[in-house]
């Protein structure tokens, strides 16, 4: 009997075994397929999302290359005191520049690039695509672009590495292309364009506006394809207005990928405490910024900088004072040092500036000093970058960062344009200014200094650094690379020099 039990039994769970084999190939796909995934991408919403992580992809710790912050943390103060056991920092834009905003705004290419309905979406892509793609090979020199995020589409995921001259011109191409085929008639991305709400005459300006740019950085090595590509851009029609101003506005609350990128490291990273001394990171104001500003009563330091007196943030001149890089410990007088203010520069809800009409205004000055533009002159163009930059945080923040017209008519008579210094002494004062008002977007700033040399920033000598006390010229590539790409990485060093943070890249020569 026990034995016919056990064939019974068998025989069961044969059949529920079939059956449920039978259930599971026959409804596989159906069960398997998210009901709420698309089986295609949507290129609105993939935009928006590779607009938010290429703006929110900066190297922060530049602002202490470029002695904006400090801190007397090793850790939290590498940026500023270039500590060895620290290095692999700088690695940390080119990871995530690959893997968000440079795949992202392929897979938008892809999806939009053989409708002619939607020249537009393409273009966008294109030129948000090749600003995040200069921004990333600033950092490195050498990157993967032609085959990059190529790893869905056809498997190759050991990318070469291409020439940092030849990403440039291809660059500088996509960027005039793109803003030569935008059409007003038609369709764009509209409200999923967090820049611009798809207008296509701001997007051509800003398209132009990237070629100043690039154009401008290559004057130390190519200087006659700079001045090609500088008055092409002239030509094309730049930002000159603040209408026109490429930003994206942020909200203070909600999720974290709608507040300003920066603000919110910085936030949570080192000042959410708001207390002047509980700052876990050991941030501060570092004393060449606080110093610069206070000595030449610039009215932006009341906007920008705070010091806690008795638990209340005090924006009083008089009392605001940057911290020196080379503390290794916290020191007994630490509350009273500058740090940003929470109402602006550390405003979730602030705009992140793009590109502003501050940053023409300077390069403009400097076409003109160059004899590449004769509509302006360089000490109206640089009155107005000063104008501009004071005036942007208003953009920024409009309830906190307002600064009168006598303000700023009141610095621009005391610092007035030296017409008759040399061209290095025109060029300090352009490009000190720039400086000033590129902040918080420190990687601009870095990009700036290694063409100009300016500001003028004394090195920070700090023991166990990895310079030997220089400002260093560029980042390391991610040890990964070395792992996952090491052909093609061998070969990117083996033509620009040594992975090291004091090989000079293409465009930065001596």
């Amino acid at each position: 009997m026990k034995m016919y039990a056990k064939k019974y039994k068998a025989a069961i769970c044969a059949l529920l075994f079939s059956a449920m084999l039978h259930s599971c190939t026959k409804d596989f796909q159906e069960i398997n397929t998210d009901p709420e995934a698309s089986a295609t991408i949507q290129p609105a919403f993939v935009f928006t999302k590779a607009l938010y992580d290429g703006a929110k992809n900066n190297l922060t710790l530049l602002l202490g290359t470029m002695q904006y912050t400090t801190s007397f943390n090793d850790v939290a103060g590498f940026g500023s005191k270039y500590v060895s056991s620290q290095s692999q920092q700088s690695s940390a834009q080119f990871g995530n520049a690959y893997y968000q905003e440079i795949n992202e705004i392929t897979m938008v290419i892809d999806a939009v690039k053989t409708n002619p309905e939607q020249v537009n979406l393409l273009a966008a892509a294109r030129i948000w695509r090749a600003y995040c793609f200069a921004r990333t090979t600033d950092l490195y020199g050498d990157i993967p672009y032609a085959e990059a995020a190529q790893g869905y589409n056809s498997a190759n995921y050991k990318p070469a590495y291409d020439p940092q001259r030849t990403i440039y011109l291809d660059l500088l191409k996509e960027l005039e292309e793109s803003a030569l085929s935008l059409n007003e008639a038609k369709a764009t991305f509209g409200q999923a364009d967090l820049i611009y709400a798809g207008n296509t005459t701001k997007w051509k300006k800003f398209a132009y506006s990237l070629m100043l740019r690039l154009g401008m950085r290559m004057t130390k090595v190519d200087i006659a394809l700079a001045e090609t590509w500088v008055k092409k851009a002239i030509a094309g029609g730049v930002i000159t207005e603040d209408a026109d101003i490429a930003k994206i506005n942020y909200l203070s609350a909600g999720q974290d990928i709608n507040k300003n990128p920066i603000a919110l490291t910085l936030y949570n990273g080192d000042y959410i405490k708001a207390d002047g001394t509980s700052n876990q990171e050991g941030g501060k104001y570092q004393n060449s910024f606080i110093t610069y500003m206070k000595t030449n009563k610039d009215p932006r330091l009341g906007i920008l900088s705070v010091v806690y007196v008795n638990g209340v943030a005090d924006t009083s001149m008089a009392i605001q004072k940057g911290m020196p890089a080379t503390f290794s410990s916290k020191p007994a007088d630490f509350v009273t040092y500058s740090e940003p203010n929470q109402k602006t520069v550390l405003a979730l809800g602030g705009a992140k500036l793009i590109y502003t009409t501050a940053e023409t205004d300077f390069l403009l000055a400097e076409a003109n000093l160059r004899g590449w533009y004769a509509a302006g002159n360089a000490a109206t163009l640089y009155e107005a970058g000063i104008k501009a930059a004071m005036k942007q945080w208003a953009i920024i923040v409009p309830a906190d960062g307002t600064i009168s017209d006598l303000q700023i008519n009141t610095y621009i008579k005391y610092h007035p344009f030296n017409t008759g210094g040399t061209f290095d002494e025109k060029m300090q004062q352009i490009y000190t200014e720039y400086w000033l008002a590129i902040f918080p977007d420190a990687q601009e700033a870095f990009s700036s200094y290694r063409r100009t040399g300016y500001p003028a920033l004394v090195p920070v000598v700090y023991v166990g650094n990895a310079t030997g006390g220089r400002i260093f010229r560029r980042m390391l590539y991610p040890l990964s690379e070395q792992n996952l790409n090491r052909t093609s990485l061998d070969a990117a060093i083996a033509r620009q020099g040594p992975d090291d943070f004091m090989t000079r890249i293409w465009w930065d020569k001596l």
